[in-house]
């Protein structure tokens, strides 16, 4: 979002939203709700064998403009139970603030939530629940990270979704309300000064969709 205020009681004594912005409160308000249901449900999910560690949530703005997708977590993630906790995290901050992007317009998360020995061990049930992260959420752009996200995605039911080719730095088209940029994996590129350079190369293309972002 480009901007964020704090939510407040509607005055309208009807309790039926009358402004502009007691509307988007009540989106907001729906939005949390839904995604603390969300979070309930992966955690309790018992379909993928994870043993005792927890899932990786997705963390960021509930209506967040920018959606952030990778395909697993790394044990920084695992640990802290944090979808881009940690180097990945860290880097990708530092390019939002190169683009000037508001952090607020963000959310992260993983194809893969529970942290099972491999990735193909998931459930595929468990990897469906992406649709309803990303109907929460109602993101303007989904950021694809890497070729195995960008299988997972592809292979999901998203509502009138179509089929997105590995192109960085290409803005498509995933839905008619949603774009979609595909880039390199950003954990690749954290020791690789090659990978570095094409995950940059790609992701910077944000920083002009960004821009050209209307205004609410």
């Amino acid at each position: 979002m480009h901007s964020q205020g704090q939510a407040r009681r509607p005055s309208n004594p009807t309790g039926m939203p009358a402004t502009d912005d007691e509307i988007r409160e009540k989106y907001l308000e729906r939005a949390i709700r839904e995604l603390n249901a969300f979070a309930r449900e992966v955690q309790a999910c018992q379909e993928c064998p994870r043993g005792a560690l927890m899932p990786v949530l997705g963390s960021g703005h509930p209506q967040a403009d920018i959606f952030l997708l990778k395909y697993s977590a790394r044990p920084s993630e695992v640990e802290e139970g944090v979808a881009f906790y940690g180097r990945s995290g860290n880097a990708l901050m530092k390019s939002l603030k190169r683009l000037s992007i508001d952090p607020l317009a963000v959310y992260g998360t993983l194809c893969v939530k529970c942290p099972v020995p491999d990735p193909a061990m998931a459930d595929p049930a468990c990897v469906g629940r992406l649709v309803t992260e990303l109907a929460i959420i109602a993101p303007r752009i989904v950021v694809v990270m890497g070729v195995e996200a960008l299988s997972a995605l592809g292979d999901l039911e998203v509502p009138l979704a179509r089929a997105l080719e590995p192109l960085p730095g290409e803005i498509q088209k995933l839905t008619p309300s949603i774009d979609a940029l595909y880039v390199t994996n950003i954990d690749d590129a954290l020791d690789d000064e090659g990978a570095k350079r094409e995950f940059w190369s790609a992701f910077r293309v944000l920083g002009q969709w960004w821009a050209d972002l209307p205004p609410y």
